[in-house]
């Protein structure tokens, strides 16, 4: 995947002249999120839902992230590599099945979660005005997310050293909207949210950035992301937030 991505950045970074309003931005930022919900694997009843912080102890997921993205008149393309990872270590206060098999209660536990996020998005700005003493530019997204996730837990089953892991790896398409607004050639705030709802299970991706440009065409940032995640289907159950903050530099052409 970040292979992907290179490719794809080097081949925005080519297309530029082709436009004159065109500009190609790259981003690479840290980004510390922290879990709060619960998850489970082939779950028999409620009490197999498992609570990321009381039961399995997660830490919080600390690591870096890259962006590229162009704009092109009142369109902008986006791409972002997002990978997350989360471990924890906990017992188990009760007996809990997780993907076909009972993990004993007052067992020691250990579990990891590791997920790639893969976010290409194109926006439309319906607003695109820069002859005001702020830019303003605002208009919907629509967003595809491929994730590849990765969950393992260990503990004991009848007294035994027991592994289980469990991966799912799909697309997810959400529709939002993205704004943004230069304050100046030094500040600019942007903002953008991304929704999807089908069969009762739901996917909200939001955050907000602040932009800091010293010196022309490169500059620093910082914001806040949050993910909320509402998921009951073929046998996986999540409901949980990820939420925290980000900062990183960029560099445009």
């Amino acid at each position: 995947m970040r292979n992907l991505l290179a490719v794809v950045a080097a081949l925005l970074l080519a297309a530029s002249p082709a436009v004159a309003d065109e500009m190609v931005a790259v981003k690479a930022g840290y980004l510390m999120l922290t879990p709060e919900g619960k998850v489970a694997v082939d779950q028999l009843s409620i009490n197999d839902q498992i609570d990321l912080e009381t039961d399995l102890g997660f830490d919080d997921s600390e690591n870096y992230f890259v962006e590229a993205a162009v704009q092109f008149g009142d369109f902008r393309f986006g791409l972002a590599y997002v990978p997350l990872e989360f471990e924890g270590t906990g017992v188990l206060t009760r007996s809990i099945n997780f993907n076909g098999q009972t993990f004993d209660a007052n067992a020691a536990t250990t579990s990891d979660v590791t997920i790639d996020l893969l976010d290409a998005g194109l926006t439309w700005y319906l607003v695109n005005v820069d002859d005001l003493p702020v830019r303003v530019q605002v208009g919907p997204e629509l967003s595809v997310k491929v994730v590849q996730a990765e969950a393992t837990l260990r503990g004991e089953v009848g007294g035994l050293a027991t592994t289980e892991t469990e991966s799912v790896d799909a697309p997810v398409p959400t529709i939002g909207a993205r704004a943004r607004i230069g304050l100046s050639d030094l500040l600019s705030v942007s903002g953008r949210v991304g929704y999807l709802e089908y069969d009762d299970n739901s996917f909200l991706d939001a955050d907000a950035q602040v932009e800091f440009s010293p010196i022309p065409m490169v500059g620093i940032f910082g914001g806040y992301r949050y993910l909320d995640v509402d998921v009951d289907e073929q046998g996986v159950f999540i409901d949980a937030t990820f939420s925290g903050p980000y900062a990183g530099a960029f560099v445009r052409f």
